[in-house]
């Protein structure tokens, strides 16, 4: 007996409707790794923009605040601390910072201190033209705030701690070793006292530039730096910076009086321009004595902007 034709369907590789099994698709991507001749790899090409001068001024501007960040923090501690602004909840700056902020007693002081010893560094760092790296955190000067060394010294510290890392900004380590060297070297007497007559040398010091010669009164003396009361205000300078007169008493009496007389014409709002060549004139004559004609214009001047003075004994 014949059987009849089967009607089942014959299946067509790839002429299937049904989707494909996720194994199909790993085999198709197994296949394609075998055969690296027929993949094809897309490269997508990223533009890189320069930045324009408006976002190049910005950038600097972000990256100064957040650098400055911690000298902000010292500075608005120091006028909550000076101005008692706390006074209103707490009975002590201590306990406000402990629970306003959540800063221990010596968090709190540390930031202020590295904020006195930040702007020390800006007064006395010198500049000669290039840039010194400045602190950005006040762990950088932990160390250097707590040797309690003259502004002066503090520079010298940061500038050699600069240098021993590379002219970068160093470590809070790299300045301990720099303090600590300094802090075991034999200390030289600073050799100069209250009273005494010296002249400006400024060397490398920008801050002196144009003041090569001018005299002036030392009024105070530090461990490693004085500062010189001059006819147009006070300079705290290193005392490689200066050189005494060693006058005797009497003439360092005649120059201190001479220095009171030519700061209060300085002081003279609105005064003319010939006032200003007899200040510097004066100011770089460094000799305990007046001519005849000096002292005459001396005392025109004064009368003539009704400045009395009585000599001092």
């Amino acid at each position: 007996m014949n059987k009849p034709p089967s009607r089942r369907k014959k299946v067509i590789p790839g002429a299937s409707n049904e989707p494909k099994l996720a194994t199909d698709s790993a085999a198709e991507n197994i296949s394609a790794q075998d055969k690296p001749a027929l993949a094809t790899i897309e490269v997508v090409a990223v533009e890189i923009r320069e930045l324009t001068d408006q976002e190049e001024s910005l950038r600097l501007q972000l990256e100064r605040q957040v650098e400055r960040a911690f000298l902000s923090a010292g500075q608005a501690l120091m006028e909550l601390r000076d101005r008692r602004l706390y006074r209103s909840t707490h009975q002590t700056f201590e306990e406000y910072c402990r629970e306003r902020f959540n800063y221990s007693r010596d968090a709190a002081y540390l930031k202020i201190s590295a904020t006195v010893v930040y702007e020390n560094l800006q007064k006395f760092l010198p500049t000669n033209g290039r840039q010194i790296p400045m602190p950005t955190n006040e762990r950088q000067l932990r160390f250097l705030a707590k040797a309690e060394l003259e502004p002066a010294v503090q520079a010298d510290v940061w500038q050699q701690a600069v240098e021993q890392a590379g002219n970068k900004i160093p470590s809070g380590r790299i300045v301990k070793d720099v303090v600590d060297r300094i802090r075991e070297s034999p200390k030289v007497p600073n050799p100069y006292h209250v009273g005494e007559i010296c002249v400006l040398l400024p060397k490398d010091n920008p801050d002196l530039r144009g003041k090569a010669g001018y005299w002036g009164v030392v009024s105070h003396v530090g461990e490693y730096s004085c500062t010189l009361q001059i006819w147009d205000g006070d300079y705290t300078v290193k005392i490689e910076h200066l050189k005494s007169l060693e006058l005797l008493d009497e003439d360092c009496r005649f120059m201190q009086q001479l220095c009171l007389r030519l700061r209060q014409l300085h002081q003279v709002t609105n005064r003319d321009e010939a006032v200003d060549w007899l200040l510097q004139g004066l100011g770089k004559q460094a000799k305990p004595y007046l001519s005849s004609l000096q002292a005459k214009l001396l005392a025109t001047v004064e009368r003539e902007y009704k400045i009395e003075w009585k000599q001092q004994k």
